[in-house]
């Protein structure tokens, strides 16, 4: 059994029983002493588990951190998130709409002095579990499918303002940035002219896409953050026709 498999495995029987002795996840998972205590230690030092005397204790209520596993291009969107919290100034106000690069941002700015505001449900968990101090969560009804909330009366989300503005897309051309999903365009579309800074982060494959709907026109994106692996020629077109760009 790999390690991989046999964290899960732990896991699991931890939500079902709480408290498992040392001993116990020995018999349970077919492991040996040192397999088991090296296992618990890890799982505690990553914060999905607690490690008590000669046992372990779920952590009930967390909110369970994105595995790299899950995100396409994982690496990449982690450098963007980084070069884009440092955009990010304490005291400053930052809307983050929604999708991976975005919950990764999150991550980034939890352990900064700067108001966060989202519709995005996945990361406002997050942040709350966190405990970050500065959350305003945009209101609205829930839409499960795509994890937001969406304002029934969009003049309430013109109540909104912000330092900077962060939002991502399927595709990204000369024209400007494309989105797939008219739920979260429309979410989005009343925010995007709140605030002083619109910023899109993508990740390289994105680029030179035409996907879906012309979202935002280039001559409103005020920067692009994308990967290192971007195709040279098209960074220097976009660069040409006066847009910034952070290669991370």
């Amino acid at each position: 059994m790999n390690e991989n498999y046999r964290h899960k495995a732990l896991l699991n029987l931890l939500e079902e029983r709480n408290v498992l002795s040392t001993v116990e996840i020995m018999q349970l998972l077919n492991i040996s002493p040192a397999t088991a205590r090296r296992d618990i230690s890890k799982l505690d030092q990553q914060g999905k588990l607690k490690k008590i005397r000669n046992g372990a204790e779920a952590i009930k209520g967390t909110i369970p951190l994105i595995e790299k596993t899950t995100i396409n291009h994982f690496d990449e969107k982690q450098r963007i998130a980084k070069a884009a919290a440092q955009l990010c100034k304490n005291g400053e106000s930052v809307i983050l709409t929604c999708g991976s690069t975005m919950q990764l941002l999150g991550k980034q700015l939890s352990r900064k002095d700067v108001q966060i505001i989202t519709n995005y449900i996945p990361l406002a968990n997050y942040l709350i579990e966190c405990q970050h101090s500065d959350l305003v969560i945009m209101g609205g009804q829930y839409n499960k499918e795509k994890a937001i909330t969406l304002s029934l009366n969009q003049q309430n989300e013109t109540n909104y303002s912000a330092h900077i503005m962060f939002t991502s897309g399927k595709g990204f051309t000369l024209d400007g940035l494309f989105k797939t999903d008219m739920i979260i365009a429309n979410s989005e579309q009343q925010l995007s002219s709140k605030a002083e800074k619109y910023v899109v982060l993508l990740d390289s494959s994105k680029l030179g896409k035409q996907v879906g709907m012309l979202f935002t026109q280039l001559r409103h994106i005020d920067l692009l953050i994308t990967g290192k692996e971007a195709n040279p020629q098209i960074i220097e077109q976009l660069t040409l026709l006066g847009l910034e760009v952070i290669l991370a």
